[in-house]
């Protein structure tokens, strides 16, 4: 169990390591763009895949993020690396940020499932 824990803490780090190189000027456009992706979907309080679904609903936790930070960690010049982890270490002190924008993103996209769902049930029900 502590090697679990160990590994999350790991992870609450490079994301916040990630969420600060993404405001450096020194990080690369399509780093960023990358970093944007994987550090709005960890901060969100909503996930793609909610957790109530069995085991499915942790594979993002357990697979998706963590491949999404080691790739961005990759993209990132050695210096900016370096300086975003010194400041994220002052950042972990003061709690996860949220971020409600990919929250709603999220939604956006359960509602547009939902949606589609519902326009296929009602099309096979009339019979097109």
């Amino acid at each position: 169990m502590q090697t679990w824990k160990r590994w999350a803490k790991t992870l609450k780090k490079r994301t916040l390591t990630l969420y600060v190189a993404y405001r450096d000027p020194r990080t690369p456009w399509y780093a960023k763009l990358l970093i944007a992706g994987v550090v709005a979907y960890a901060f969100s309080p909503i996930d793609l895949i909610p957790d109530f679904i069995p085991v499915l609903g942790y594979l993002d936790d357990l697979i998706i993020v963590p491949i999404g930070i080691a790739v961005a960690l990759r993209m990132i010049p050695q210096e900016v690396l370096i300086d975003s982890q010194a400041k994220a270490e002052l950042l972990a002190s003061q709690g996860k940020p949220k971020n409600f924008v990919a929250a709603a993103i999220i939604v956006s996209i359960w509602l547009l499932i939902a949606g589609l769902g519902m326009w296929l049930i009602f099309r096979a029900i009339r019979g097109n």
